[in-house]
């Protein structure tokens, strides 16, 4: 009898109390699948299909792009120094922001303008985006970061984000997970210190039938049991909601929710909400993608009196009135 020698997540998996605790991007396997997804989410009748594929091709152009980049990887010292503080490894909000994501930026735009005609009215936005300095670009990346929604320009956003987005992916796809650091606030990611975007049920190996929460800026996804609020780390008050056919009887309606990939998860703590996936029920679940692609859930969530924990990084709810609407385009 031939002895197979197992490798070491076969080992892993074994162990039934060996929880991975982090899935860290691949570089190249982040972008193409989440493009492949929105165009898949996209042909369902989706409500919002054309901007789903404009989003799809914002992510071919990133997966063009992280092909040949390669940001300023962190310090020793940075590295040592969140360790000793459980601080994120390499933050978003308040570390050094590498320059090279404008001119990811300008690659983006210029990616997107050659798929295809753009509408007049992308046309423009993107000359203003292009118009934009070095000092109005890092104002926006900050209020981004800082979910002032006052100061974020909700159409340019989704660009801007994408940008950051190749940078924090390939910095966190070449980060040791043995060198991550556990947080004081599990809720946020443990690389970036971003807000997770939704959250995944998997299947397979040692990651098999648990909640992975994927960070909305470097697709890094941590481990968090369900029976927690991702936002506010309780206990009480969970609960799933679909979004299910209202003309539906009581029977139909909980076949629909005993089946449904996509749920939301609730929070009667704090109120709030975020989507989670089951993978077993829907292999090609994608966080990011699926949950962009599911306003009509949103919808509902809002109806019964919940908020997202977060705003999705490419839909950006319009600014107040009395905001200020211009932005300063010196260089």
């Amino acid at each position: 009898m031939v002895q197979r020698i197992l490798e070491a997540a076969d080992i892993e998996s074994l162990d039934p109390s060996a929880i991975p605790r982090l899935r860290m991007p691949e570089r190249l396997a982040v972008f193409a699948p989440r493009a492949a997804r929105l165009r898949q989410l996209a042909a369902r009748s989706n409500p919002i299909a054309g901007y789903l594929r404009l989003m799809a091709a914002l992510a071919d152009a990133q997966q063009a792009i992280i092909t040949g980049f390669k940001a300023q990887p962190p310090s020793a010292e940075l590295i040592a120094s969140a360790q000793q503080y459980s601080m994120p490894l390499v933050p978003a909000l308040s570390g050094a922001r590498d320059p090279a994501w404008r001119d990811v930026l300008r690659q983006l735009l210029d990616k997107v303008e050659a798929a295809g005609p753009l509408t007049p009215p992308l046309a423009a936005l993107f000359a203003q985006l292009r118009a934009l300095g070095a000092d109005a670009l890092e104002a926006q990346a900050d209020a981004i970061f800082a979910q002032r929604f006052d100061e974020v320009d909700p159409a340019g956003a989704p660009f801007i984000m994408a940008a950051l987005q190749v940078v924090w992916t390939d910095l966190a796809a070449d980060i040791d997970k043995r060198a991550v650091p556990y947080l004081d606030t599990p809720g946020l990611c443990p690389v970036c210190g971003s807000h997770p975007v939704a959250s995944t049920v998997r299947v397979g190996g040692a990651y098999d039938n648990y909640r992975y929460l994927q960070c909305g800026l470097c697709a890094t996804e941590w481990h968090m049991v369900r029976s927690k609020c991702s936002n506010c780390d309780s206990t009480k008050g969970i609960a799933y909601h679909v979004a299910g056919s209202p003309e539906a009887d009581a029977e139909a309606r909980e076949a629909e929710a005993k089946n449904a990939a996509l749920k939301a998860e609730s929070c009667d703590e704090c109120h709030t909400y975020r989507k989670i996936g089951i993978q077993a029920k829907d292999y090609d679940f994608e966080p990011f993608a699926d949950d962009l692609a599911s306003l009509t859930l949103d919808l509902l969530m809002g109806e019964e009196g919940y908020r997202r924990a977060s705003p999705h990084p490419w839909l950006w709810p319009e600014r107040t009135a009395g905001a200020a609407a211009d932005d300063d385009t010196s260089a």
